[in-house]
Formats: structure tokens, C-alpha cells, sequence
């Protein structure tokens, strides 16, 4: 079936609409109507955003002046620039029909004309079925395509309040271990006087965190990069908790980052890292702890906090355990070298 494949303009509501409706669709009829996604008004202040970052593209997939489904490509400006990401969203009354295909195909000749020679995406699944996805619409659309499960993760959720005696606890068992560190933590921008030690984490994180057969490089550190994501930040009303462990000399040996969306309510972790030497210190549960307290006290309206893991880091899934995370949803990152 032939399909209009239009680029969208972000400042056209009505077309972000259509688009944020297409993709909401699909990802609730897949995952289940508590699914979590993007709000429409934060998808719509990421689509505006004038970045140095990323080259963003919404697409909306129309056939007889219906609107059948949604796509979007990224990408990357300043690192990892041999790679795009890709996203296709059909409602299901308007899949089997070659939509997706058509869709996917334009995406590739786009990537490949960009001078990309790998499209990752990412797709996720009920946690009953399991590391591979076996039956997830999502999961086998890629598969039939040649999109590899490149990495596993688990998303994992925490309902709040966290009982404070749990932390109390927490933070007396690993007081000797952190003893040597300074813990600091903060509402917002990061401050200035540790951006640079953060971005040095926050660029290590893509490849020292697990990445399975993910074909990225590391990341150069950039404050330019940590600020425009603060700008976006605040034009989409989400807040951010950071918190960061100093080592004796002063250099960053772990930083921790929770987001919270005021549209949906819940708090999602970014980055959490813990340096290669200071790792055995239990720094990684510290700062993770240290943002709970710091959540619970200026946010208490929280309801739940969302965090994925690669299903092979199983250290970081047992501090997630023992701070009382449950498994709750499954996602693979997916991987496709098209040159």
C-alpha cells in the first residue's frame, strides 16, 4: 500500500498532535494502557528545540488523507556520527498492510544519505516474555527486517514513598565504605563549580555502562551538551535531582540523576556511573540513595520511579533490588548495519 511520508513541522500543533497521537497509540496497544511514554507537551518541546546535539525529524505516514502511523529519526552531531536512530509507530488497525515497511525503508535511505552506516532503535515488551521478545509486535517487525537484539534491558520501577527506615539503613551499612568520598546533591542545574567533573562521568556512561553488540564509541566530555539538555529540561517542566560523589583529590568518582515529569507524575533515572577506580566503595547505591532522599523531600507528589538496566549488569540490578525496584517491563535496543 503506498503511503505519504511527510516531514512535519514542529511548530504545526496539529501535525505534533497527530504525530504524539500515533505513536502513544501504538506503544499503549503493545505495552498496555499503563505503558509509560512522553507526554505530548514534552514530545513537542523536544521537537522544537534548536539543538547542536541532534538533527531531530518527525514524519507523519499518511494514505487517503488518513493519518496511519508516525516516525522520527535522529541524528547525532557530535559523537557517534556513523549512527542514526530510528522509530516507526503504527496503531494496530493499521498494520499488515506494508505501512511499517514503506516507513522503515524511507528511514534507511534517509540514514544512508546522511553518510550513517548503522540504524539502532529501540522497542520494548511485557516482561513475561522474556529476554528475546518472542510475539512483541515491535520485536518481530524488527527481526523480519534484520534489526539484531544488539542489547537487553530490564525496566525495573519503584513505588513511592521508599520507607525511610529502608535508607536509614542503607546509608548506615555503607557509611565506612563511603567514608573517603564527599556526597553532594542538588535541585536543577547542575552547579558550575562540578559540571565539568559530571560531564566526564556523563560522557563515560555510553560505553563503560554494559552496551552489548551496540556499536558506539565514547563520548567526549561537553558542557555545551549538558546545558542544552537543561534547556530542554525546562521547557519541558520536567525537574532534575543530581547527586555526585567527590573523591579525595576532587575528581568525580560516581554521579547519579533522576528526572521527574510533572506531566505524568513519575520520576525516570538517567545516569548513574560509578568510576572504574572507585567502584567496590558501594557509591553506586550511595548516590542513588542520596537523590531518594532528595526526591522524597521536594517532590513528595511522586509516584513511582522508572529506571532501565542491561539485563547482563547485575550489579547495578541488585542496588536497584535493594533499594526495592521491581521488574516491570523489558526493552531491547535493536541494531542494523545498512553499509
Amino acid at each position: 500500500m503506498a503511503i505519504e511520508i511527510l516531514r512535519i513541522d514542529a511548530t504545526d500543533d496539529r501535525s505534533v498532535d497527530a504525530w504524539w497521537d500515533a505513536y502513544a497509540t501504538a506503544e499503549r496497544a503493545d505495552r498496555g494502557a499503563d505503558a509509560v511514554v512522553w507526554s505530548l507537551e514534552e514530545s513537542r518541546s523536544e521537537l522544537q528545540q534548536e539543538s547542536a546535539v541532534v538533527d531531530r525529524r518527525a514524519y507523519l505516514l499518511r494514505h487517503a488523507d488518513r493519518i496511519v502511523g508516525s516516525a522520527s529519526l535522529a541524528l547525532p552531531l557530535k559523537d557517534n556520527t556513523h549512527v542514526a536512530h530510528l522509530a516507526i509507530s503504527v496503531p494496530p488497525e493499521h498494520r499488515r498492510r506494508g505501512i511499517g515497511s514503506e516507513a522503515l525503508a524511507f528511514l534507511e535511505a534517509q540514514v544512508t544519505a546522511s553518510g550513517r552506516t548503522i540504524a539502532q532503535g529501540a522497542t520494548s515488551w511485557r516482561h513475561a516474555l522474556g529476554s528475546e521478545g518472542a510475539g512483541s509486535p515491535g520485536r518481530e517487525f524488527a527481526r523480519a527486517r534484520g534489526y539484531s537484539l544488539a542489547l537487553g534491558d530490564v525496566q525495573s520501577r519503584l513505588d513511592l514513598p521508599v520507607d525511610p527506615a529502608l535508607l536509614d539503613r542503607i546509608e548506615s551499612d555503607i557509611a565506612s565504605a563511603i567514608a573517603p568520598y564527599e556526597i553532594r546533591s542538588w535541585v536543577g542545574r547542575i552547579p558550575d563549580e562540578v559540571v565539568e567533573r559530571w560531564t566526564i562521568l556523563d560522557a563515560a556512561l555510553e560505553t563503560e555502562a554494559p552496551t552489548g553488540e551496540l556499536a558506539i564509541e565514547p563520548q567526549r566530555p561537553d558542557v555545551d551538551s549538558i546545558r542544552e539538555s537543561e534547556e530542554l529540561l525546562d521547557r519541558q517542566r520536567r525537574v532534575s535531582f543530581g547527586a555526585i560523589a567527590l573523591a579525595a583529590d576532587g575528581e568525580a568518582a560516581a554521579y547519579s540523576q533522576l528526572v521527574v515529569s510533572t506531566d505524568d507524575g513519575n520520576a525516570y533515572q538517567w545516569g548513574t556511573l560509578v568510576r572504574t577506580a572507585d567502584r567496590g566503595h558501594r557509591l553506586g547505591i550511595a548516590v542513588k540513595a542520596a537523590n531518594l532522599r532528595m526526591l522524597q523531600r521536594e517532590a513528595p507528589q511522586t509516584r513511582a520511579v522508572y529506571t532501565y538496566n542491561a539485563e547482563s549488569n547485575a550489579h547495578m540490578l541488585a542496588v536497584n533490588t535493594a533499594l526495592g525496584f521491581r521488574p516491570s517491563e523489558r526493552m531491547g535496543e535493536l541494531q542494523k548495519r545498512l553499509r
